[in-house]
């Protein structure tokens, strides 16, 4: 599986004049990884990462995740291809199935997200192989290929970001790796493993809210908002494998709003759902999570801060 790598989330909301500046202080304090996000009515993931990864010398940059309802699968090859010939070694692209409201509101809603995910992830890794690519389903392809000139000699790896079991399933067969979002307990890496059931080498990327201080109270308390929505049911997958799932669901029904579950959440329920305490105890956290299964473990940063964020985070580096 390789060494495991520790990164780091740019916020979607983050003033864009500070962007450049956060990719370049995450290099400078030792982060494996930056990853960003293609939210609905935010930035453009693969935007973000050209911008970053000419900003930066070392750091790997990582897009989580392009919706395949919303990219055609010939011009995100395209894309993909051309961050991996301009930096070589230095890019993974995920692409999932979208948020469905989001893919709603663009009239790019398919009855079959899994059919068109698993033809999409097909497409591009083939032509990002430099080979011809040819599709009648719900992926139009008729026979198109990169130019040879367009073809990287490192091709970027391709993960699929997905939770449920049946696209669990497709990501190991198809993908080189997958990403988990947040929350990714060890418990959720676990079952995640199982369902992927990847015969090969298969990378893991796991996101958790994180917060890290001296005083572990003061770490849980700051990571609370980062969770508050955690009981809706498409994070189900995520909390099955807690032994507190029952009770966090009944907590979530008894309270009016995310605001007050979140405050009525347990401390030790924080502690197990983010990445929260101090150094010494989220550095053991993250080695429950590589030891579950996990590559990569990605801290999202959370306040109003998140550039000041960056150096208590970067605190479980040390070793």
């Amino acid at each position: 599986m390789g060494t495991p790598a520790t990164g780091i989330m740019l916020p979607r909301d983050l003033d864009s004049g500070r962007i450049l500046e956060y990719g370049r202080r995450a290099e400078a304090l030792g982060f494996d990884e930056l990853w960003v996000v293609e939210d609905l009515g935010f930035r453009g993931g693969i935007a973000q990462a050209g911008a970053l990864l000419a900003a930066t010398s070392r750091i790997r940059i990582g897009v989580g995740v392009l919706p395949a309802a919303a990219r055609n699968a010939a011009f995100a090859a395209m894309e993909i291809a051309t961050l991996g010939q301009l930096f070589p070694g230095r890019i993974e692209v995920a692409i999932g199935h979208g948020m469905p409201a989001w893919m709603r509101s663009v009239g790019e809603h398919t009855p079959r997200p899994l059919g068109l995910l698993e033809e999409t992830l097909t497409a591009v890794r083939a032509l990002l192989r430099g080979e011809r690519a040819e599709s009648a389903g719900q992926v139009v392809l008729d026979g198109v290929a990169l130019e040879s000139r367009a073809v990287p000699e490192h091709i970027p790896e391709l993960l699929a970001g997905v939770r449920g079991p049946r696209s669990l399933a497709a990501s190991g067969r198809i993908a080189d790796g997958t990403v988990l979002a947040e929350p990714s307990t060890p418990e959720y890496v676990r079952a995640a493993r199982e369902q992927i059931a990847a015969t090969g080498a298969h990378r893991i990327v796991a996101y958790n809210i994180a917060s890290v201080h001296p005083d572990p109270a003061v770490a849980v308390e700051h990571a609370r908002p980062g969770l508050e929505w955690i009981g809706e049911p498409d994070w189900a997958p995520h909390l099955n494998p807690l032994p507190f799932a029952g009770e966090l669901r009944a907590l979530r029904e008894r309270c009016a709003t995310r605001e007050e579950f979140t405050e009525a959440m347990p401390g030790e329920w924080v502690a197990r759902l983010a990445l929260a305490g101090t150094p010494e105890t989220v550095r053991a956290r993250l080695d429950q999570l590589y030891e579950a299964g996990a590559s990569s473990a990605v801290l999202v940063p959370i306040g109003p801060d998140p550039l000041a964020a960056l150096e208590p985070l970067a605190a479980v580096l040390k070793r």
